[in-house]
């Protein structure tokens, strides 16, 4: 069983080689974007890591408590989608004797969900000012939610790659994000181009949520098949590296029509958390 102290190195270690990563549209080693840099992750990420390892403390209290912390360190919206498919890991990964139990305890975890833990989510996400959200008629977040937690997220999933993953078990960073993500580092990439690598895979199987969110579902699909593109060219070696070019040069083309796959970074860098859990337990 991992302790406070391992949970909070494997967040910090997730989020700062998520951020690092070559992936095209985001913030990372390339260089900034959508008004962001490299630091403002890591010293968000250091704010939440003692929040979300905290033993015995509830997933809505949880993600509250880490986005009114990423609040202190900087103005603007870095890790919503982070602490939101972070905090229900952490969470069970405190239950976990092995790694093989994460998937049960993160079930348990989910299907335990409160109203209460749906307010003070809410409340985080309104801190945060996540952009793009829109009205609805159903479980407004600008209005008090009367249904649980992963209600309210069954409601969004169909708009919402985080919210399925409340519904589904993580299941596309389990069994995308995760096999993809050792398959490029056991080809010998570096972590960071391993996590560039399953982002790639992620965003080539399933629209990105904050560009159909901001830019429209046709825009989605059209990313999409520009990382199909991309990853078409890899799939047999899994080595991304060798078209560092390709990924530079679609990575400034994104970032000039302000185009950010974060969705996409974010499921991105859950798989790097549950990496780091199946190591820190080894």
């Amino acid at each position: 069983m991992l302790n406070t102290k391992q949970i909070q190195q494997c967040i910090i270690w997730a989020c700062e080689n998520e951020v690092s990563a070559p992936k095209p549209g985001n913030v990372n080693c390339f260089s900034g974007g959508h008004n962001m840099e490299v630091q403002d992750f890591i010293n968000s990420a250091h704010a939440i890591a003692p929040v979300l390892a905290q033993p015995n403390i509830n997933v809505g209290d949880m993600i509250l408590q880490a986005i009114t912390a990423t609040r202190t360190v900087v103005n603007c919206n870095t890790n919503l989608g982070i602490v939101l498919l972070f905090a229900p890991l952490c969470r069970a990964m405190q239950n976990c004797h092995t790694f093989e139990q994460l998937p049960e305890e993160l079930a348990k975890i989910l299907q335990n969900l409160t109203v209460d833990d749906a307010e003070k989510c809410y409340q985080a996400i309104r801190l945060a000012e996540a952009g793009g959200l829109g009205k609805y008629e159903q479980q407004d977040i600008n209005r008090l939610p009367t249904v649980t937690l992963r209600e309210a997220m069954a409601l969004a999933q169909n708009r919402d790659s985080i919210a399925a993953q409340y519904l589904n078990n993580y299941h596309e960073i389990f069994h995308l994000g995760l096999p993809n993500l050792v398959a490029a580092i056991n080809c010998g990439e570096s972590v960071e181009w391993a996590s560039a690598f399953a982002y790639l895979m992620l965003l080539s199987h399933i629209p990105d949520s904050l560009i159909h969110r901001k830019h429209g579902l046709e825009c989605a699909q059209r990313v999409m098949e520009q990382a199909k593109s991309i990853s078409g060219k890899v799939i047999n070696n899994n080595r991304l590296s060798e078209f560092e070019s390709d990924i530079s040069q679609w990575d400034n083309t994104l970032k000039q029509e302000a185009i950010n796959p974060g969705t996409s970074a974010d499921l991105t860098a859950a798989t790097l958390l549950i990496y780091a859990f199946e190591q820190a337990l080894c």
